[in-house]
């Protein structure tokens, strides 16, 4: 066995029993994320703003599963058509 095989082994077997609590963080980060994008646009003031507007196109996939997510049937933002 090399040690990258050793050591995906050690990693694995630390994850095994966190899977879930792991994806949870990782959802609830990304959650945080898109909030902290999105806010100037529902009425948070954001001092980022100017360069947070770069990363729109890119999250405009992953935003109606985020809505979603967060109990809301329809956009939030105004005419920001998404479903």
């Amino acid at each position: 066995m090399d040690f990258k095989k050793i050591l995906q082994l050690y990693d694995e077997m630390l994850k095994q029993g966190h899977r879930t609590e792991i994806a949870r963080e990782l959802r609830d980060e990304d959650d945080l994320f898109m909030i902290l994008c999105y806010s100037d646009m529902l009425g948070i003031p954001n001092p980022a703003f100017y360069y947070t507007l770069e990363l729109y196109p890119h999250m405009l996939e992953r935003f109606h599963e985020w809505h979603l997510r967060m109990g809301m049937d329809k956009s939030p933002i105004n005419g920001f058509r998404c479903c």
